[in-house]
């Protein structure tokens, strides 16, 4: 079980999990902070270490429609972006789903201009929350490397056939160099079975995609969608299940620490949730009964297995790293409340926006969040939204 060990930067590393992939195909333009990522696979296939095309574009929306034209004559397609470039490939971004051309993308969330910044948040994710990808988020390195082979697994699959988006934090996580397991090629190739696309584009066999839609037909394509995502999550549980018994490393839709007996509990996303953990021991030792709930599915939402980690508790808090303009409050807090809308024993919901363009959340800010937070439910005081840390 498992391969070698070694300190690599994150961003190489979800590189060469790509290139174990036997990736067909890459489509790449720069931009900070995902730079990396394609200037490693440009070595590797130069150097003649993966047999791919790499095809260097001029923007990210031409890296966007290549994908999905090698993805539509069953190429296994990969690429990565940040923030104004998934703004700029959106437009396509929404096709691939639409024409459920199965690639991967390692999205390196960054914040959107303007102000510019090139520093960490989760507004450009929640741009294209509800473009009908698969969207899984991880925490640190080993996830990050591990969840592209599960993304290739899961999106590829015949009953699935959906892109999927590995989010995980720019410079957080993009630049920082971690120990990761590496797994032998052999088990890769055990767990990820050779693409095959049925009705692939061939020129001996033409077929028509992406046509017009008439209104006529435009509802149903989009029930069909809906139903594409939200059946796709028997997979994405199998996929984590099969990684798991090959590894040793299990992945969850939710996934808590400390919960059972807690009566209030951060809510995170994303790389915060192993600072939010090193929190909650100290306040546990202070008699404070604290817990983290982790996020790792967002899309499909799990619901079920959310309600199961949270009905009962007294109130959570949740970090959003993006601001609804003029709406409620953070997208994640949102849809929290949404799922929890009568529902027997829900907690109450305390939002907190933090950590915008990379603006540093320490432990103590966690520790003031889950307090301040804790406070704000038994006052009632849960309207809204607070900025933490606004000044001025």
């Amino acid at each position: 079980m498992g391969g070698k060990r070694k300190g690599i930067e994150v961003s190489l590393a979800i590189a060469e999990a790509v290139g174990q992939a036997n990736a067909d195909v890459i489509a790449a333009y720069p931009i900070t902070p995902q730079t990396h990522i394609v200037e490693h696979l440009s070595e590797l296939v130069a150097n003649g270490e993966l047999d791919a095309e790499f095809v260097p574009v001029e923007s990210e929306h031409s890296a966007m429609s290549v994908c999905c034209g090698s993805a539509a004559v069953g190429a296994r397609t990969f690429t990565s972006t940040s923030s104004q470039g998934l703004a700029l490939m959106s437009e396509i971004f929404f096709i691939a789903s639409s024409m459920r051309l199965p690639m991967v993308m390692a999205l390196a969330n960054r914040s959107l201009s303007g102000p510019l910044s090139i520093w960490n948040d989760h507004t450009d994710t929640m741009m294209v929350r509800d473009a009908g990808w698969i969207h899984v988020f991880v925490e640190n390195g080993q996830d990050a490397y591990d969840h592209i082979f599960w993304a290739f697994r899961v999106g590829e699959d015949p009953d699935v056939l959906l892109p999927v988006a590995v989010n995980f934090d720019g410079f957080i996580l993009t630049h920082m160099i971690e120990p990761i397991e590496y797994e032998k090629d052999e088990t890769i190739k055990r767990y990820l079975p050779e693409f095959r696309l049925k009705n692939a584009l061939h020129p001996d066999k033409p077929v028509s995609m992406g046509c017009f839609g008439m209104p006529e037909i435009y509802t149903e394509a989009q029930m069909s969608r809906e139903d594409g995502v939200t059946g796709s999550y028997p997979t994405i549980i199998k996929a984590w299940e099969e990684w798991g018994e090959l590894t040793g490393r299990q992945y969850h839709p939710i996934e808590t620490y400390r919960a059972d007996d807690a009566e209030y509990c951060i809510v995170t996303m994303g790389s915060y949730g192993e600072t939010a953990m090193e929190v909650v021991d100290t306040l546990r030792e202070e008699g404070e009964k604290v817990g983290v709930v982790k996020i790792r599915l967002w899309r499909p939402f799990p619901f079920d297995e959310f309600r199961g980690a949270v009905l009962g508790k007294k109130a959570l808090i949740v970090i959003d790293r993006a601001i609804s303009f003029g709406g409620p409050g953070g997208p994640v807090a949102s849809e929290l409340r949404s799922a929890l809308y009568k529902k027997e024993g829900s907690p109450v919901i305390v939002n907190y926006v933090a950590g915008l363009a990379g603006r540093d959340v320490s432990r103590n800010d966690f520790r003031n969040i889950i307090l301040e937070g804790k406070a704000k439910a038994e006052s009632g005081d849960t309207e809204g939204f607070i900025l933490y840390g606004l000044r001025g």
